[in-house]
């Protein structure tokens, strides 16, 4: 036993110096020989998570500061100012709540920049689920890990949210140990919280590996003994990790699964067929995987001796006339390569279905990336601009083949592409139908009517998306464009609209992933526009019009595929595990459709010429050709013409589907806010308004603030004369604006917490147009921000004064400033609609829905809102193309008119209500009072009636 005792730890001792002397070589040589050399001593891996596991907050303020205008490292700065005793490190530590976080931090962030800094929207951004998403490359090597029974922890310096809960945006159940500041009271490099999580792994610290991104901590971890690795890039760090570990951590073929068990082929038949092709493989038994993506013909991933092979075939089972052709891939990818087109190497076409069941082809693997997710999380922004202009070109490059040189001439029918798509895809839905879809329905109709002229025709890809295609994997290169089973020869635009669809589909969407939920400026993904431009510059042709129409096909050709594969998934033949899922989706696409075909078509109505314009009579109308007659007068025309200095906004956009594509886009995403926040938070929003609380700030309307920052729907309002620069707003017309508050106008609550309500938005504009920098620093930064109120005294009580003229108040000069005085009461700003209920009530033994009285009502409220909504369009537009002086008279109308009208038809919805419509249960008791007020908030109507009457009968030149 002694002698045991004596000769084991020399025996250990030796093992030691030879794993040091392997590691020696190992980093002489090269890490990739680390894994053959099988040095596989370690028990653990710890990870940080910000930098490591997801996006390090110091590279959010990067890309945050440069979006708004922020000096660089700001808020880096911030984060080290005073060491320990800093405001972010005893954030971390647990010691002070997030709402006096933000106040210091903000404090000491301005005073760094000498300028106000709106940190609440930087960590709205840090810690939204958009930045906070984990780097596939980690997720999968976390797996991997555990797999060969390694532990895993993560020791992360975090704090807690307003919520009471720590922020760690991770699958707990991945890591065996989570250690966290806030949690602890102590941080990153204190070396207590290494030996924390050793002390709960249950290891000592050469038994672990530490990957961190920041330098102390990572010099804490080494002077304990623990192994360390400096995170720069994941995948990088990834390699590193691969070679200490001396096992890969990344699936040895991504992107496949074993084989499902309705998609398995006879092994024997196929091995005997190689053999035959290639000839001896050697000893070892065939290998086969099935690639988990694509949804038409099940591929396969073929390992066989030294031979690695991708065979692609037929479904089982009858199929639709002329789908899943793997014969013409096959012969379009052989015509291609010789080309010059990235396209996978093939091999040889097998058309005896005897061998695995259907015809196939097979090609040679080809290792590289397919990025499934289009917004490429865990890639910085110029990263993702890279692998999207790739992309791009790989495009361009298809559609400049010589057909004749290439004997692809007779591949497909020259003209007529889309005539004969639509009806090809018509009938491919037809055979798939298993209920009606009306979207569907409109699209067969709408879309053999209004068919572009077709200029071009090239080989078409037809399914060109980026999970098609196989990128190098160090750099932004197309290796190969795979799936080539709808290609032809055709119209290649709609190509360029499918290769789009990502950016109208939202990141939650089965089966065809998409980003529209995501600021792609952030992402650093061109938009779909800029896609386009790209292309066309690329193709040296001019810009796409029509664009709108493609991207209706598409989305119907889509549809009609997902309905084919929701057939397919019925009867069992479906390549893919989650095709039940399609059949819902095929509604989905059909109606993203439509919504196309609906902007086409007013695209094609606004570029309609112009018939004689309708005018009045010779006393109120002058010349109809434009809006200011020779001598400066006004011109009145129902339609007037733009000067070429406002060509671009020239036209009256009488439907949101008319704006410019930012301006769309942004639409859209307030839209979807007032869905997804505004509405929802009504309620509580009321309960604060009639609480003992109210007048102080509701915490939900601030935290609401906060998000619409984030999302950049923050000072609308701003019009675009004004603010040139967009240095403080949006950079809108007032047009653009009109349709904007149309949607903020659903809810009383909305136009705040966009920092666009009155009489906020009179005053800043003030204070941009006519203030000094003093009065700008002091008063407007605060507004803009949103972080103070501004106030409107409105109503003296002693004389209607809403005329200026009346006033009684005196104005003196004293000592370089203006003394008022005066009293003013109702001071606005002071604090911080039928269908349903007319079809469930009762009269008279019917629903009110159906009472003559109650349908006059409604088909009179619609009339009236419609011409309000029109007279409020026209007169942003005079404002935009002719100034707000010589849309005076439209200002006055509608001053008159929208109040009126919204008073009006309130007050018919609560006599649809009845009581109930006076009760705090409703908001149209609310809603009246507010429609009431707005009669005076600009001056009562008698003022603005006067002033309409006095331009009427003002002589005309």
């Amino acid at each position: 036993m002694y002698i045991r005792r004596l000769c084991w730890p020399s025996r250990l001792q030796c093992a030691w110096r030879a794993a040091v002397l392997r590691h020696v070589q190992c980093r002489q040589q090269g890490a990739h020989r680390w894994k053959h050399l099988g040095c596989g001593t370690y028990r653990a891996v710890i990870f940080d998570m910000g930098g490591v596991l997801i996006p390090s907050p110091g590279k959010v303020a990067a890309e945050w500061e440069v979006r708004n205008q922020i000096p660089p490292g700001t808020i880096l700065k911030a984060f080290v100012k005073d060491g320990e005793d800093g405001i972010w490190m005893r954030f971390m530590r647990g010691e002070i709540k997030t709402d006096d976080f933000l106040q210091e931090f903000g404090r000491v962030c301005s005073e760094i920049s000498k300028t106000t800094v709106p940190v609440d929207s930087f960590f709205s951004l840090m810690t939204s689920k958009q930045m906070a998403r984990p780097f596939p490359v980690m997720t999968q090597a976390i797996s991997q890990i555990r797999a060969k029974g390694l532990q895993t922890a993560v020791l992360s310096n975090n704090f807690y949210l307003s919520n009471g809960k720590s922020f760690l945006p991770l699958d707990r159940k991945q890591f065996d140990v989570v250690v966290e500041s806030c949690v602890e009271g102590i941080c990153k490099p204190d070396p207590r919280l290494y030996q924390l999580c050793l002390q709960r792994l249950g290891l000592q610290p050469s038994d672990s590996i530490f990957l961190d991104d920041l330098g102390p901590n990572l010099k804490a971890a080494a002077s304990l003994g623990i192994h360390t690795i400096k995170v720069d890039d994941p995948e990088t760090a990834v390699k590193e990790l691969e070679a200490l570990l001396g096992f890969p951590l990344r699936m040895g073929i991504p992107n496949t699964r074993p084989v499902r068990k309705n998609m398995e082929i006879p092994k024997d038949a196929l091995q005997t067929y190689l053999k035959n092709l290639l000839g001896s493989g050697g000893p070892g038994p065939l290998e086969l995987l099935q690639f988990d993506h694509g949804q038409s013909n099940p591929t396969y991933y073929i390992k066989w001796a030294d031979h690695q092979l991708v065979l692609r075939k037929k479904p089982p089972g009858a199929l639709l006339p002329s789908a899943h052709a793997v014969e013409r891939e096959f012969r379009i990818m052989r015509a291609l390569a010789k080309a010059g087109v990235p396209v996978p190497t093939v091999l040889d076409l097998c058309e005896d279905s005897s061998v695995v069941g259907t015809p196939f082809y097979l090609m040679e693997y080809c290792p590289g990336l397919i990025y499934k997710d289009p917004s490429l999380p865990g890639l910085d922004p110029s990263h993702r601009r890279a692998i999207y202009t790739a992309m791009n070109k790989a495009l361009c490059t298809i559609h400049s083949v010589d057909l004749k040189a290439t004997g692809l001439e007779f591949y497909g029918k020259q003209g007529d592409y889309l005539p004969r798509q639509v009806q090809t895809w018509t009938k491919q839905y037809r055979a798939a139908e298993t209920t009606t879809i009306p979207a569907m329905e409109r699209l067969i109709q709408w879309l053999p009517l209004h068919l572009p002229q077709e200029q071009r025709t090239t080989v078409v890809h037809g399914d060109f998306r980026l999970d098609n295609l196989l990128f190098h994997p160090e750099k932004p290169e197309v290796l190969a464009v795979l799936d080539w089973e709808l290609s032809t020869l055709g119209d290649p635009l709609s190509d360029v609209a499918y290769s789009c669809l990502a950016h109208y589909l939202p990141s939650s969407f089965p089966l065809l992933r998409g980003f529209s939920d995501q600021d792609v400026r952030q992402l650093g993904i061109p938009s779909a526009e800029e896609y386009f431009r790209m292309y066309c510059l690329h193709m040296g042709i001019p810009a796409i019009e029509n664009w709108n129409f493609y991207l209706a096909f598409s989305f119907f050709r889509v549809a009609a595929i997902l309905q084919g594969v929701y057939k397919r998934s019925l009867t069992g033949q479906a390549s893919s595990a989650t095709a039940g899922q399609s059949g819902k989706l095929a509604e989905f696409m059909s109606n993203l459709a439509w919504d196309f075909a609906t902007k086409e078509g007013f695209r094609i109505f606004k570029e309609m010429p112009v018939t004689k314009p309708v005018t009045r009579s010779h006393h109120v109308w002058s010349r109809a050709q434009g809006l200011l007659s020779p001598t400066g007068m006004r011109r009145h025309s129902s339609v007037p013409e733009a000067s070429p200095a406002h060509a671009t906004k020239g036209a009256l956009v009488l439907s949101p589907e008319g704006l410019s594509p930012r301006v769309r886009t942004l639409y859209g995403r307030l839209q979807q806010f007032m869905e997804q926040q505004v509405y929802p938070a009504e309620p509580e929003l009321q309960r604060h308004q009639a609480s003992a609380d109210r007048w102080s700030p509701s915490p939900l309307m601030e935290d609401l603030k906060d998000k619409a920052k984030a999302e950049g729907l923050w000072n609308l309002f701003l019009p675009l004369e004004s603010d040139p620069e967009q240095k403080y707003g949006a950079g809108l017309t007032n047009v653009e604006y009109a349709h904007l508050c149309e949607v903020m106008g659903t809810s009383l609550y909305a136009p705040e917490m966009f920092n666009c309500s009155a009489p906020d938005t009179g005053n800043m504009e003030l204070l941009v147009r006519y203030g000094t920098e003093e009065q700008k620093a002091r008063w407007l930064i605060p507004l803009l921000e949103g972080r103070v109120r501004s106030c409107f005294a409105m109503t003296e009580p002693q004389v209607a004064s809403s005329d200026a003229t009346n006033i009684e108040a005196s104005i003196r000069e004293e000592d370089g400033v203006y003394v008022i005085n005066g009293r003013k009461w109702w001071i606005s700003a002071a604090l911080c609609l039928w269908y349903p209920q007319v079809k469930s009530r009762v009269a008279f033994g019917k629903p009110l829905v159906e009472q003559g009285t109650i349908l006059a009502d409604i088909a009179q409220s619609r009339v009236e809102i419609e011409q309000a909504r029109l007279l409020v369009l026209k007169t942003a537009h005079l404002m935009d193309v002719a100034g707000n002086k010589a849309a005076a008279l439209e200002i006055a109308m509608i001053k008159m008119v929208a109040p009126s009208m919204a008073y009006r038809v309130i007050d018919r919805a609560i006599q649809a209500f009845g009581a109930a419509g006076l009760s705090g249960d409703y908001p149209l008791a609310q809603f009246f009072a507010w429609a009431r007020a707005l009669r005076f908030a600009d001056g009562p109507d008698e003022v603005h009636r006067l002033a309409v009457a006095r331009m009427e009968l003002k002589p005309r030149a």
